[in-house]
């Protein structure tokens, strides 16, 4: 399993009326947190990228167990379980509040590998090696 955490601290602009944490933002939060586990890799997207291949998210599920509020100190966990083996990457988050470690939500998105050309391609061996190496 390899995992990392990322700080976020809730401005206002992620807030709706009443105060709370609108929805949608946990989605571009996972993507911080997937950005910062392929940085802390040594590897980020822009590198995975600029080697021919893409991880579009084809699926994401949320499960919303808490409200997060404006100035709130929380932290994107971000974790690999396992190895992917062929054309698909899962990636699971849990998103809580770093003073009480409350969970506010949890959820998984699922990316295809794809090549330069567009078409589904297996997980690049240069990657895989990198993710073995880091599970140790």
């Amino acid at each position: 399993m390899i995992q990392t955490k990322t700080p976020v601290r809730v401005r206002y602009i992620h807030t709706d009326k009443m105060g709370i944490v609108y929805h949608s933002h946990y989605l571009a939060w996972f993507e911080a947190g997937r950005s910062e586990f392929f940085r802390e890799l040594g590897t980020p997207y822009t590198e995975v990228e600029k080697k021919g291949i893409s991880l579009p998210v084809i699926e994401a599920h949320l499960q919303y167990k808490n409200p997060a509020y404006y100035d709130q100190l929380i932290v994107v966990h971000t974790i690999l379980k396992e190895i992917p083996k062929g054309a698909r990457i899962k990636i699971y988050y849990k998103i809580y509040d770093e003073e009480s470690k409350k969970v506010l939500v949890e959820g998984y998105t699922v990316h295809g590998v794809i090549n330069k050309k567009g078409k589904p391609s297996r997980m690049p061996l240069w990657l895989k090696n990198i993710l073995q190496e880091k599970n140790k």
